[in-house]
């Protein structure tokens, strides 16, 4: 739980919130003293044809409902504080005064929470009192909550309510009565279930800050909670799980029919369904995509369920909780014909900025051939070279009296170079997270754990170019951002100078041929960045290493001039790097991360050589 927020005024958040639809739809009105969001008269045509959609509810699960009036959805949606249901008097107002005059009756959608029954139920019959056509439809979709424990309350509406807003309104848009919309949104009730899990619950702005840590304490890392409402009360059961554990356990919740506490659902195998996955407002879309292919991957795995539609997004929030929830529809029969399956509801048209719709019904029902992508072949393609790491001369050392390196010893050394910098991620990644965005250490060791993974899989060769192709290809192919754009260039560079200076019989690689090479990898580096000594990057440590085997001197001596170069780059002013947009003088204190991580590698291969 995160108690930080921009305003700590809920009732101003709410208010200004609200007026924020009328800014990004221009055909929605704010009624403010009510909290009421709904259609300008001139934005609705044929009226007199169409019923009038009304929903609501407290505050802090946006989009929910608000977001949803517009065309196709919603005619009005009537707000209360947060996680509060609105007023009796709110609704009635906007039963009497909001909606056309002329609408043929009015259909009101509420989830299943004792505020909002009451003071809708409350407003229904105020309007039909009045001799208005009102219509009541509750929905309580989440099966976390067993029939034993929900007892006469029963269970609560939570993201399942959406489809059911989502069915509604295209009916309504369709001139539909106000009879058969009411059918099929209970039908569509029916036929929801959801469930939910969260890592901690919300903050509400102006709530005390020490909640945040209470909540953390109540809740530890690595524990969740699963059967959790939109309204910030605790789940229903704590557990220690990963994400493929908790949506195992959903998924039996929803789907487990000999749970007879739990069985609300009839969903089979042959079934169609719509598959929705609502994110609390906590998550980022990179967990959420992750949390919808897991979902998706276990319904196929484990039930054979193949769901023909797919929406994923913040459709019923509860404010910014860190939590998400599945819910599955079986389509039905609708029993009102051609066009207005319950499929074709959810395809429906809709104007409204809280519904995700980018995907076309015509792009869904396109039909798309398996794509086999073809492994990468560039490894069977490798063209041998005449360089032999056997000889008088050692790989780097440029003394030739320093002994030779072979094959093994180099795979040693290069093991060693590995083991130093994945025992340095902590700290490249902490110096990281105070100078820049605190990914370099992570890269680096995952580099370093993809090269010995390729040593494991590979034999050892004598062929310098090939062993060394192996190194660069796996570089390549797992370390990315500006480092690994820097080592790729450099590396790849090498190669290349290697290649032109291999010749037309086997020979051991020379002094003066590693340091041709590691000279032109300096110059390549130069054309893509302007990079110095000096200007806090890791070139502090990789130039001092290179000109150091370039005059002669043993890869110790060069290895300790590159940890020399990376510690230099302390309180150094940053030139290039994210490092020039931190403020502060944090990072000051701490070296240029990749600086330090490079140096690891090149004193941990220079123990083996």
């Amino acid at each position: 739980m995160s108690a930080k927020h921009f305003l700590n005024d809920a009732a101003h958040a709410v208010v200004t919130a609200l007026r924020s639809l009328t800014l990004t739809n221009p055909s929605l009105v704010f009624d403010e003293p009510n909290k009421i969001i709904y259609r300008h008269p001139s934005s609705i045509s044929t009226s007199q044809e169409k019923i009038s959609l009304i929903c609501g509810g407290g505050s802090g699960h946006e989009p929910a409902f608000a977001g949803y009036v517009g065309r196709g959805l919603l005619t009005a949606c009537v707000a209360g504080s947060i996680f509060a249901s609105p007023s009796a008097e709110q609704i009635r107002t906007c039963l009497a005064h909001r909606l056309p005059a002329d609408s043929p009756g009015t259909l009101v959608i509420v989830m299943n929470y004792t505020g909002d029954v009451l003071n809708f139920g409350m407003g229904v019959e105020k309007a039909r009192a009045m001799g208005r056509e009102v219509e009541i439809v509750v929905v309580e979709d989440d099966v976390g909550v067993g029939r034993e424990k929900g007892g006469k309350v029963g269970r609560r509406g939570i993201s399942g309510a959406c489809l059911v807003v989502k069915a509604c309104g295209a009916l309504a848009e369709m001139g539909i009565s106000l009879e058969d919309t009411a059918r099929v949104g209970r039908l569509v009730g029916e036929n929801v279930v959801s469930v939910a899990v969260s890592l901690s619950r919300t903050h509400v702005p102006g709530r005390p800050a020490e909640e945040a840590a209470e909540e953390a304490e109540r809740l530890p890392p690595g524990t969740m909670e699963i059967g959790m409402g939109i309204h910030n009360e605790p789940g229903c059961e704590k557990l220690e799980a990963d994400l493929p554990g908790v949506v195992e356990k959903m998924l039996a919740q929803l789907l487990d029919q000999s749970d007879k506490d739990r069985a609300y659902s009839t969903i089979q195998q042959a079934d169609q369904t719509v598959m929705l996955i609502n994110n609390f407002g906590g998550l980022s879309n990179l967990e959420l995509g992750a949390i919808t292919t897991e979902v998706w991957t276990q319904l196929g795995n484990r039930y054979r369920i193949k769901p023909v539609r797919v929406i994923t997004g913040v459709l019923n929030g509860s404010l910014n909780g860190l939590g998400f929830g599945i819910s599955l529809l079986k389509l039905v029969d609708t029993g009102l014909g051609k066009n207005k399956s319950m499929l074709e509801l959810i395809d429906f048209p809709c104007e409204a900025i809280g519904w995700p719709a980018p995907i076309s019904t015509q792009t869904w029902q396109g039909e798309y051939k398996d794509i086999q992508h073809k492994e990468d072949s560039s490894e069977e393609t490798v063209r041998p070279s005449n360089l032999r790491s056997k000889g008088t001369c050692s790989m780097f050392d440029v003394r030739a009296n320093h002994g030779t390196v072979n094959s093994a010893r180099f795979r040693k050394a290069l093991r060693s170079g590995l083991e130093h910098v994945i025992a340095a991620e902590p700290d490249v990644t902490k110096f990281d997270t105070i100078a820049g965005d605190g990914d370099c250490g992570v890269g680096l060791k995952r580099g370093a754990e993809a090269i010995q993974s390729m040593l494991d899989r590979t034999q050892p060769t004598d062929d310098v170019l090939v062993a060394y192709l192996d190194v660069v290809r796996t570089v390549e192919s797992t370390m990315d951002g500006t480092s690994g754009a820097l080592y790729a260039i450099f590396l790849n560079t090498l190669a290349h100078d290697l290649r032109r200076q291999d010749g037309p019989t086997p020979r051991d690689i020379t002094t003066q041929i590693w340091a041709n090479a590691l000279g032109s990898s300096l110059q390549a580096i130069a054309k893509y960045t302007p990079a110095q000594p000096g200007d806090r990057t890791l070139m502090d440590a990789l130039y001092p290493f290179v000109k150091a085997l370039q005059n002669s001197k043993t890869t110790k001596e060069a290895a300790e001039a590159a940890q020399k170069g990376a510690e230099s780059t302390r309180g150094m002013k940053a030139s290039l790097g994210r490092t020039v947009y931190v403020g502060g003088e944090d990072w000051q204190g701490v070296p240029d991360p990749g600086a330090w991580g490079l140096s690891e590698f090149l004193v941990g291969l220079a123990k083996e050589l």
